[in-house]
């Protein structure tokens, strides 16, 4: 049998009494009320926030004016602290109801979004609520015997503890964490141990759970993208997600009709190409727009837009999604500036086209180097730091026309699979309603140990100081490869600009001075047989092709991508002097 749910923290609600409740394994606990959102009592959850949000919409000149999108609403991690203090301690058993909404600051002076419903696809508008994960609203009942859901007894999970060593921020070299880590230990009962009082455990984190993932989890990541990003709407959400790719498939299937309304999807000439292969087999069009070194252009996507011809374009319609990776982009390492974030959103807003705004490298935001001593870091607090970060489309979101994929992928671990997305409440509720009967949420096992790790043991300023430390080590690794591709590339066939952000390389080689082109071959030739070669001399490097949006084009262009990413610098600096003997081979230079 199972209790109820949890205190909240979210849009400065005032908590009610504690009531007795019956606990998992069976032990009475104290549990705080929280923001019930069942259609009986939502619109008293909301009331506050919708009240404050109206009377802001009629007093504009309320808004303090802000030097950077969202600053006006900013928040810091003490205002986070003094939240969580006053809330007191969070309880969350097993398949607990939560909404990251419980877990807001109150959103005083915010509009409310603009509905985004006639971009959803009539399989998302199709789509009910789960009859036996909404049931789970039910145990907050004081006293309630749960016969309803068939959730395993945690008396038979065959595993009592998980214990992790982990750094101590900043101290996170793996030299330090082997000396000076923490010893963390994941018991079964923690959360029901009066000697332990821990919040989230594993008979909780081993069962079945709601599809936004853990309650616990979710006030994480929540409170995270107030911190940083601060949508400038009332009502944004987020859900975790089993990671990027995963919840780009479920909202191009919620945003996009390949089949049925010949949908489009918007992106750069260069992607990510599993993006590509995600959107192929649902019978979406890609559709290219065209690049400099920051990245998507604005003007190429207003013209493609604003000429789009369905006669012209095998009878689909004018797209009205835009995928992007703003940051880092991947494959091509660009990095797009403010300004070109801003006019990309008017763009947007211009033809009502909604983003999906892919972020995994968005942390990773390097200064311009060119050698190792240039990536020396200096000292900065973690305020300066979130300041320093380029603004997110996000946080210019006015309209609500912004779904931001996070993840913890490339800056903690990429095996956990788990990521968060944020959009408007209407978005998000139809995420949800696919999430319920698709994968159900991402991993418990990866939940409550990132949980431990970032919540627990780090707090939102030592996950930002990891970030930073992150940050300063792949800029070293950029560097190396800076100086590698200094010496050993041949300028006179091989151009790049240096990445500000991310992990990659993108390496234009020259074809029309290849001796190949004025013989007859191929673009994509001359790029099988440079790739080819660079196996033969033992480096493997991305063929540009393999990222082209419009991929029943021929390529006009020839481009490699190499990764600073994993290798040592002396395998980096040896693997781009091999790559740059393949491409002088190949030129018979």
């Amino acid at each position: 049998m199972q209790g109820a749910l949890i205190n909240g923290s979210g849009s400065g609600a005032d908590h009610q009494p504690s009531s007795e409740l019956v606990n998992g394994n069976g032990t009475k606990t104290e549990e705080l009320a929280f923001h019930s959102h069942s259609e009986s009592d939502k619109a008293n959850t909301l009331e506050p926030l919708v009240r404050v949000a109206k009377l802001t919409e009629t007093n504009p000149s309320d808004i303090p004016p802000a030097s950077k999108p969202g600053r006006q609403y900013a928040v810091t991690i003490q205002d986070i602290l003094e939240r969580r203090a006053k809330a007191g301690r969070l309880i969350a058993p097993t398949a607990s109801y939560s909404d990251s909404d419980m877990f807001k600051g109150p959103q005083v002076g915010k509009p409310h979004s603009k509905s985004m419903e006639h971009h959803l696809s009539p399989e998302s508008l199709s789509r009910h609520p789960c009859s036996l994960k909404q049931a789970a609203r039910h145990l907050k009942t004081p006293g309630i015997i749960s016969l309803g859901g068939g959730l395993p007894c945690a008396e038979y999970f065959p595993i009592e503890s998980i214990t992790l060593k982990v750094p101590q921020p900043p101290n996170f070299s793996e030299a330090a964490t082997a000396e000076s880590g923490a010893n963390v230990r994941i018991g079964k009962y923690d959360v029901t141990d009066p000697a332990i009082q821990g919040t989230y455990d594993l008979s909780i984190a081993l069962n079945y759970a709601q599809a936004t993932g853990s309650a616990q989890l979710s006030r994480f990541v929540t409170e995270h993208t107030e911190l940083v990003h601060n949508p400038p709407y009332a009502d944004w959400r987020s859900c975790l997600t089993v990671g990027s790719t995963g919840a780009l498939e479920q909202t191009l299937r919620m945003l996009c009709d390949g089949p049925g309304r010949g949908d489009c999807l918007l992106t750069e000439e260069y992607s990510f190409a599993t993006a590509l292969e995600t959107a192929g087999p649902l019978g979406i069009k890609v559709v290219g727009v065209k690049m400099d070194d920051q990245g998507l252009l604005p003007e190429a996507m207003d013209e493609l837009l604003t000429n789009w011809k369905p006669e012209e374009r095998g009878g689909k319609r004018k797209p009205h999604v835009l995928y992007t990776v703003p940051s880092g982009q991947n494959p091509s390492g660009a990095t797009q500036g403010v300004q070109r974030r801003k006019e990309v959103y008017e763009v947007a807003r211009k033809h009502d086209v909604f983003i999906i705004e892919d972020e995994p490298y968005y942390y990773i935001q390097m200064p311009l180097g060119g050698t190792e001593t240039d990536a020396e870091p200096k000292e900065e607090t973690v305020e300066q730091f979130i300041d320093s970060l380029i603004p997110s489309l996000l946080s210019m979101d006015v309209d609500g026309r912004v779904l931001r994929m996070d993840s913890f992928s490339k800056v903690v671990v990429p095996g956990s699979r788990v990521g968060w997305v944020t959009a408007s409440e209407a978005i998000i509720e139809r995420y949800i309603r696919h999430a319920e009967v698709c994968n159900q949420g991402p991993s418990g096992i990866s939940q409550v140990i990132l949980y431990k790790l970032l919540d627990e043991q780090w707090g939102h300023e030592g996950y930002f100081k990891w970030l930073m430390n992150l940050r300063g080590e792949y800029t070293k690794r950029r560097d190396t490869m800076v100086a590698a591709v200094e010496k050993y590339l041949p300028k006179e066939v091989v151009s790049w600009s240096v990445p500000l952000s991310g992990m990659f390389y993108w390496l234009k080689v020259d074809h029309t001075q290849h001796p190949g082109i004025q013989a007859g071959k191929s673009i994509l030739e001359v790029e099988e047989e440079i790739f080819n070669d660079c196996i033969g001399k033992g480096v493997l490097v991305a063929r540009g092709s393999w990222f082209r949006a419009e991929q029943d084009t021929e390529p006009n262009e020839l481009f490699f991508r190499a990764t600073f990413a994993a290798a040592t610098a002396e395998n980096m600096t040896e693997a781009i002097k091999r790559f740059g003997d393949a491409v002088r081979d190949s030129f018979k230079l």
